[in-house]
């Protein structure tokens, strides 16, 4: 157990499970106190809290909806009053396609996408820079993207323009908040075994053709993204800025191999 990130306050969305539940742990054991979100898994954040506090840091456990901007401010309100304000915002929550292609799509399922994936981490990244502002600057924003910002699928139209909407929203952040001192970064991982790979968690099978394509022939775990999160809310990162950080076993470089 290290301290890069010693006494720092983070808020991670999404941390009832997979990619956050593992950021979260992980910002604890660097010293961090967590606030952990979830929007139906309560079992599950309570979970994760119980590791954080394991880990010898506070919790609190909030319940977001994240398209609602009322919501947002609560979140970063009881975090600040239970916690302290926070110096670190992953935008990890997110949800996937419906893989009904444009032409079937009903607006609401495109809405739902849109909202939950690009408006939610705009409000967060909107209420954390105020509050940052408020406390004389400096902080870190991690939102957690995906390969398919680069690499669009049929039927995933509304979450691929969310994470390339996401990523270029980072990149307009590191230019804007750069003279307060504030870095934006974002991750894009490729296949992570997580509740939205349940399938090939499930069934090796499944898991065994779905990785074909990946150089490594293996998914990613959480826990590996993780650690990427750790360094770009450290110190350590500090000259580190709209960047993109593609964790995904070389699989954006295999596109197109063969042709």
């Amino acid at each position: 157990m290290s301290t890069r990130l010693k006494d720092k306050v983070a808020i991670v969305t999404g941390s009832d499970s997979g990619i956050g539940q593992a950021t979260a742990v992980a910002f604890a054991e660097e010293g961090a106190d967590v606030a952990i979100t979830f929007l139906h898994d309560r079992d599950g954040a309570e979970a994760t809290r119980r590791r954080v506090e394991e880990a010898g840091r506070r919790a609190i456990v909030v319940q977001l909806d994240q398209r609602e901007p009322d919501a947002v401010e609560r979140l970063f309100r009881e975090t600040q009053s239970q916690l302290g304000v926070p110096y670190i915002l992953v935008n990890n929550a997110g949800i996937d396609s419906t893989g009904k292609q444009v032409a079937d799509m009903p607006f609401e399922d495109w809405d739902n996408e849109l909202k939950t994936n690009l408006y939610g981490p705009f409000l967060c990244c909107r209420q954390f820079i105020r509050m940052r502002r408020e406390a004389g600057g400096k902080g870190k924003i991690v939102n957690v993207t995906s390969v398919h910002q680069e690499i669009p699928r049929a039927g995933a139209a509304g979450y691929d323009v969310a994470k390339g909407g996401l990523r270029n929203l980072t990149r307009t952040l590191a230019l804007e908040l750069a003279p307060d001192g504030i870095n934006v970064n974002n991750v894009a991982p490729g296949m992570v075994l997580t509740p939205f790979n349940q399938p090939a968690i499930d069934d090796a099978k499944v898991r065994e053709e779905q990785v074909r394509s990946i150089p490594w022939k293996r998914a990613a775990e959480p826990w590996e993204i993780a650690r990427l999160a750790v360094y770009l809310a450290s110190e350590e990162a500090d000259y580190v800025t709209g960047q993109t950080f593609t964790i995904d076993g070389g699989l954006s470089m295999n596109i197109g191999q063969g042709a």
